[in-house]
């Protein structure tokens, strides 16, 4: 059972990791958080990393559920969560250049800091429809009997953790990035994954349009 644990782990690690990207996602979290102070920036990543963790979880375990209760369909959510990453990234890259913006940083309480933590910090930039169906896949595909149930549960929580350790790890730490960078680089890199995020938002909506375009019955 051991052995079925750490295999089962392994395997929502290596799905989710690379599609949640916390080390791609930093330089859009400092992008959104430049202003911030350091301790501010820290509070919001531990609540990302939270709300990640849960999203997670409830998407590996009810999300199925959830979707065929509202009889919506993974392509569809595909398609709506990619628009919302497209406006995003779209509106990060019009956004005037950290240059031109008041370089102290800004002080806020922690109410202020949460109110970004869940939208549209961490969802959709840092677990997007990709990663969210991903989860529901691997949470539906699981065997239905209570031992396999047992198992895939913890191994979805335990994984889960482990990558939302990394996500607040990428995220807490982003104001290094911006040292190393200077205002300068740190401009270019904000710009280059705005780009980035509204390449991505447009993948996903062309994942899901596509799905739904093979679903339409062909007429002959």
């Amino acid at each position: 059972m051991v052995i079925q644990t750490a295999k089962s782990i392994f395997l929502v690690i290596s799905a989710l990791f690379p599609i949640v990207d916390p080390i791609g996602g930093a330089p859009v979290f400092l992008s959104l958080t430049l202003n911030y102070d350091r301790e501010s920036r820290r509070l919001l990543a531990r609540r990302i990393a939270l709300n990640s963790f849960i999203l997670l979880v409830a998407s590996f375990t009810i999300g199925a559920h959830v979707l065929s209760f509202f009889g919506i369909s993974l392509p569809v959510v595909q398609v709506g969560g990619g628009m919302i990453v497209l406006v995003s990234g779209w509106a990060l890259l019009r956004q005037e250049d950290a240059t031109d913006r008041n370089a102290v940083e800004r002080k806020v309480n922690c109410k202020d800091v949460l109110h970004e933590a869940f939208y549209p910090l961490t969802l959709p930039l840092t677990v997007g429809p990709g990663s969210i169906s991903v989860a529901i896949t691997l949470g539906a595909n699981q065997p239905h009997n209570l031992r396999t149930s047992v198992v895939s549960i913890l191994a979805a929580a335990i994984g889960s953790v482990i990558v939302a350790a990394t996500i607040y790890l990428c995220y807490a730490f982003a104001d290094r990035l911006a040292l190393v960078l200077g205002p300068t680089g740190t401009t270019v890199i904000v710009k280059l994954t705005s780009f980035l995020l509204v390449c991505i938002g447009v993948q996903i909506v062309w994942n899901g349009v596509s799905q739904l375009l093979r679903s339409l019955p062909h007429t002959g």
